[in-house]
């Protein structure tokens, strides 16, 4: 629910600090005041239009905040966009906040970091419903029908085992699919396959092989330098020549220098010690190099055969992949595919008895479910009905209106075949007939005015378990709604308000006397400038307003206000 918001030059709100209770929450004030300025605030933090017309005059920006608690399935759905986009800081509360420059940027934040509209619309969807003038009201939306229906009639068992089966028989489709682009064409597509993996298995390429035939070759190349090299350094290192001795000679020599050295002065045994390791070194050096020549040699049809095994290789690679690996890779891939076509008839024919047989459980399920839709949708137009009798529209017809759509792919039922997605076949809307003769139209093209007014509050208050949405605002539901109605329509919101919280500003006194929580909203002039305050009224205060909201201010309107209050107290 809504705890606290802060509006700042928002039209001619200055600066404006309000905290919210649960339960119905009240504004009343004279027209103009300001009252509805607030929910257009609102409105705009949950991602509506961001106008520079709303910034205060001689400001450079407006801006709105508002800490949400987090509660039952709006916490999860909440949590769960916050998760994704990296945004959660707490579990329970969440801030959001608006911006917009008189230069027409518009800044969004959830949790103090800057994100889309689209995200900031996302989680305010979960949050709070607005119905008011600019009529923007979830329940309006056809889609969103379906999914209110089915809270109510807590089909959540029978959704689930359908999904399950839907969700089966999804995976077998893509797989059957998938088989039958492979049959199409089959024959080419065979012949080229087996062209390319003959091609690759033919070579019998292995990992790293092309690394080490350039190498083989660099050497295969370059044999008489090699060999010429490594001559030339074990000359030095074991021949030496008449006028200079081998290195190994000499520090033969100087190994027994210090040998001697060593036995007179042990302190420099170390120095002795390392000029052995040398000498020690330089002959593994020797053999090694010996070694080495032996293996250098100069065979041009080596050469040649290398070379034409690495032009092998690098054709594979540019038609392939780019290196062996993906060769392989590749090689692999063709292989399982090949058989995957030469199965595919035999296993085409499993899938297409499997798909068959869960088409009939998915169709037997989803049957269950709309039964037990139809059910529940004429207990919710009795229910509808009867709230509205009790708004004074005894004559208002309410129905769900059940739909389907014929598909050659859909599910078997009754001789034909429906069309269905992950909810079932049926699709739901809820109509309206206001008054008699006038015959039953869908939601959104119906009458505004009272008659919306109380049909908006009918159905929230027959929905009001399945309906998640934690914050629900009317922006003057009493709008052609008179007194003898308006202590009905409070008592109706108060009952709403037990699963959740309502904010509703109103101008019947018999309405305001149901609030949890009274805001008086006024404008005053601060320094040659029109602001509006909000002050929240308790006891007398809140008597007064009621007085006033009746008439001037006299002994008999404040017993009438108390009167309401009294009245207003039991609440059955």
């Amino acid at each position: 629910m809504l705890t606290e918001i802060r509006i700042q030059n928002f039209a001619i709100i200055d600066r404006l600090e309000l905290e919210f209770a649960s339960g119905l929450v009240i504004f009343t004030g004279e027209t103009g005041a300001g009252k509805s300025i607030i929910m257009d605030a609102l409105e705009m933090l949950l991602g509506g239009r961001a106008e520079t017309a709303l910034i205060r005059a001689e400001a450079e920006r407006a801006s709105v905040e508002a800490v949400f608690k987090l509660q039952g399935s709006a916490q999860a759905a909440v949590n769960e966009t916050l998760k994704r986009e990296d945004l959660q800081d707490d579990e329970t509360y969440l801030t959001l906040a608006r911006e917009v420059r008189r230069e027409g940027r518009s800044v969004a934040r959830v949790n103090g970091r800057t994100v889309s509209v689209g995200i900031l619309k996302e989680i305010g969807a979960h949050l709070v419903d607005i119905h008011g003038q600019t009529e923007h009201l979830s329940i309006l939306s056809p889609h969103t029908h379906l999914n209110l229906l089915d809270r109510y009639a807590n089909t959540e068992q029978a959704l689930a085992a359908y999904r399950k089966t839907y969700t089966a028989l999804q995976t077998l489709r893509k797989e059957l699919a998938a088989l039958r682009a492979a049959q199409a064409d089959s024959q080419h597509r065979v012949d080229m396959l087996t062209y390319q993996l003959e091609e690759i298995e033919s070579a019998h390429p292995k990992p790293g092989e092309d690394e080490e035939l350039r190498q083989e070759r660099d050497r295969l190349a370059n044999a008489e330098t090699l060999a010429s090299n490594a001559q030339e350094a074990l000359s030095l290192i074991d021949e030496g020549s008449p006028e200079t001795p081998a290195i190994t000679d000499q520090l033969g020599q100087t190994v027994a220098a210090l040998a001697s050295l060593a036995r007179i002065d042990s302190a420099q045994a170390p120095l002795s010690a390392r000029a052995e390791d040398l000498l020690e070194n330089l002959s593994d050096l020797a053999r090694d190099l010996r070694n080495y020549l032996e293996q250098v040699e100069y065979n041009p049809r080596r050469l040649e055969q290398v070379e034409e095994r690495l032009d092998t290789l690098l054709r594979l690679k540019r038609k392939y992949g780019g290196s062996l690996p993906a060769v392989l890779e590749f090689g692999a891939n063709t292989r399982t595919l090949l058989e995957t076509i030469t199965n595919a008839a035999e296993k085409t024919s499993e899938l297409e008895a499997r798909e068959a047989i869960l088409l009939n459980e998915l169709a037997a399920r989803a049957e269950k479910l709309s039964q037990q839709r139809k059910k529940a949708a004429e207990q919710l137009a009795k229910g509808v009905e009867t709230q509205l009798d009790d708004l004074k529209m005894s004559a208002a017809q309410f129905s769900v209106q059940f739909q389907t759509k014929p598909d050659p792919d859909g599910l078997p039922l009754n001789d034909t075949r429906l069309a269905f997605d992950s909810s079932g076949y049926d699709r739901a809307e809820f109509l309206i007939a206001p008054n008699p003769g006038e015959g039953l139209k869908p939601l959104a093209k119906i009458a505004s005015g009272g008659e919306t007014s109380r049909l908006m509050l009918a159905l929230k208050n027959v929905l009001a378990g399945a309906d998640e949405i934690p914050t629900l605002v009317f922006d003057e539901i009493d709008q052609g709604i008179g007194g003898r109605v308006g202590g009905v329509v409070g008592q109706k919101l108060w009952n709403l308000g037990k699963a959740h919280q309502v904010l509703c500003i109103t101008h019947l006194p018999q309405l305001a006397a149901y609030g949890t929580q009274h805001f008086h909203v006024e404008k005053a002039l601060q320094n040659g400038r029109t602001t509006t305050q909000v002050r929240a009224l308790l006891g007398e205060a809140r008597k007064q307003e009621l007085a006033g909201m009746l008439g001037e201010v006299s002994e008999a309107t404040l017993r009438s206000a108390a009167d309401l209050l009294q009245s207003a107290q039991p609440r059955p």
